[in-house]
């Protein structure tokens, strides 16, 4: 059976707990993490290995280590300079070079930190195709708008990964490549423009390369045709009402749809004649008329009917329309729901108009602002305005998104804001330590959780917040560098907070040798 990182720490004892606890401890000298390196368990050696920085006489050895594990655990380490795992990419073992592919785990939508290019280009040359998929997510954005000119042929076959992207000429310069294989790879990501091709490969059976072609590809008229008269599935009109090679005569008729589905996909295209849209601005299904109340091209006259929409949601769908001016769009009744998702965005591709965020920043509706408080790039005195808003979820993404987003803001979108990615604000470069030790007594766990983050939280409040009734709360405190020793102690002994408790920064020279001569089984 494959000894997963999760099941290496359940079958953990509680000796290689403390000597993993150890292993994370700030004040612990390169002498002590080469030590574990040297004679720990596996478990102690995949945390010291895997969930830290580590200073560069450890890194050394962890390169050398004979166990390919432990090497393993080290190329997915996130918190080290990725030249240093960069290290391992000639290593003997396809597991270790697998691993090293794989990168580190982050969380959507946050990156790894990309390699160096010029081991990227070695992986992509020289690794196994199965194990590259997880690379593509650690090149530097740089190394990928260069591909397509690589000097080396292989690297040059992964220069398509820009292809929708590329210009005519790009393009054309990979079909002639002199390369073969480059040649084959610019070949194929033209077939699902093919429409003669997408249905010679279409499958006929419902399936996901099925839904994929006549969601994405071009597709012949007869493959249309197909789909309208005989679909594999009763949702196939559907999705084939989002493609975008769709003849104009289709896009007519499948306005007129009897599904409201199919129209409410049909009601946000470009290309849909203004004569549908404007009778879809009267359908009788609130969710149709919510699509096209979002389609760039609206008349004064159908933003002025859906403004008045009897549906709440037409109408605040409708309000951000950019045709209205903030005249026009303060009369509107519309309600912003208070709630919602207030996540981290990732990067866009093709940054802003400056001016179109700045309008945004400065509108007096809600979403528009919010829309501004994602972008990464804010100017200074847009993220102190932005900062102040009385709308949360403007506060709570710019906290979310904005690497300068200010302290303060910071620490009240976290004590406001109870929703999906609450903790990530935690992990944000500005978020407060000082003054937080007045929480401990708060009636939110994950907000009392934050006084052990203070430095000056009182050793009594830390001793007491180990016996928490949460286990983060108390798992966080026994971390605490304010720790009474002897409560220390008494944790180190503890089968649930032994761990956290080896980590504590205040442990001490005697206990962690004592610690190290015992392998963990012993600490007075």
């Amino acid at each position: 059976m494959v000894r997963t990182p999760g099941r290496i720490w359940e079958e953990a004892d509680l000796p290689a707990r403390r000597l993993a606890g150890l292993a994370l401890n700030p004040s612990a000298a390169p002498d002590v993490l080469l030590r574990l390196l040297a004679e720990a368990p596996l478990a102690a050696r995949m945390v010291l290995c895997r969930d830290r920085d580590l200073p560069g006489v450890v890194v050394d050895a962890v390169i050398g280590h004979p166990d390919r594990r432990t090497r393993g655990f080290f190329a997915v380490n996130p918190h080290v300079d990725p030249a240093q795992r960069a290290r391992l990419v000639d290593d003997p073992d396809w597991f270790v070079r697998a691993h090293l592919a794989e990168g580190p785990c982050v969380t959507e939508p946050d990156r790894p930190r990309p390699l160096p290019d010029a081991t990227a280009v070695r992986m992509l040359t020289t690794y196994e195709r199965e194990h590259l998929w997880s690379l593509f997510r650690q090149l530097s954005p740089e190394l990928v708008r260069s591909l397509a000119t690589h000097p080396d042929a292989e690297a040059r076959r992964y220069g398509v990964l820009r292809w929708r992207s590329m210009s005519d000429d790009e393009r054309a310069a990979l079909l002639a490549d002199p390369d073969e294989g480059v040649r084959e790879a610019a070949r194929a990501c033209t077939r699902d423009d093919d429409p003669a091709w997408v249905e010679s490969a279409l499958p006929a059976r419902p399936c996901h390369e099925r839904s994929r072609l006549l969601l994405q590809c071009a597709l012949s008229r007869a493959v249309v045709d197909g789909v309208l008269t005989a679909p594999a599935d009763e949702d196939e009109r559907w999705v084939i009402a989002r493609n975008p090679t769709l003849p104009p005569d289709v896009v007519v008729a499948l306005a007129t749809d009897p599904d409201p589905k199919v129209r409410k996909e049909i009601a946000g295209r470009t290309d849909l004649p203004a004569a549908e849209r404007h009778a879809l601005v009267a359908d009788p299904h609130p969710e149709v008329r919510r699509a096209v109340a979002r389609h760039p091209d609206l008349d004064a006259d159908d933003r002025r009917t859906l403004a008045a929409d009897p549906e709440p949601r037409v109408r605040l769908a409708v309000s951000v329309h950019p045709g209205f001016t903030e005249a026009e769009r303060a009369r509107i009744d519309y309600t912003v729901p208070a709630g919602g998702r207030f996540c981290a965005h990732g990067a866009a591709g093709t940054p802003r108009d400056p001016a179109a965020v700045r309008r945004d920043a400065l509108s007096g509706h809600p979403l528009l602002r919010r829309e501004a408080a994602r972008e990464r790039t804010l100017l200074p005195d847009l993220v102190a305005r932005l900062a102040e808003d009385d709308d949360l979820g403007v506060r709570v993404l710019l906290a979310q998104n904005h690497p300068d987003a200010p302290a303060a803001l910071l620490l009240r979108s976290f004590l406001e804001y109870t929703g999906p990615e609450r903790a990530r604000l935690t992990t944000r470069p500005n978020f407060p330590r000082a003054g937080l030790a007045g929480y401990a007594d708060h009636a939110d766990p994950r907000v009392r959780a934050l006084a052990a983050r203070d430095p000056q939280t009182s050793p009594a409040t830390v001793e007491r917040l180990t016996g928490d009734a949460d286990p983060e709360v108390r798992s966080a405190s026994a971390r605490h560098p304010n720790l009474p020793q002897d409560r220390l102690v008494e944790l180190l002994a503890d089968e649930e907070l032994a761990h956290a408790a080896a980590a504590n920064p205040a442990l001490g020279t005697a206990m962690t040798a004592r610690l190290l001569e015992t392998r963990g089984h012993d600490f007075r």
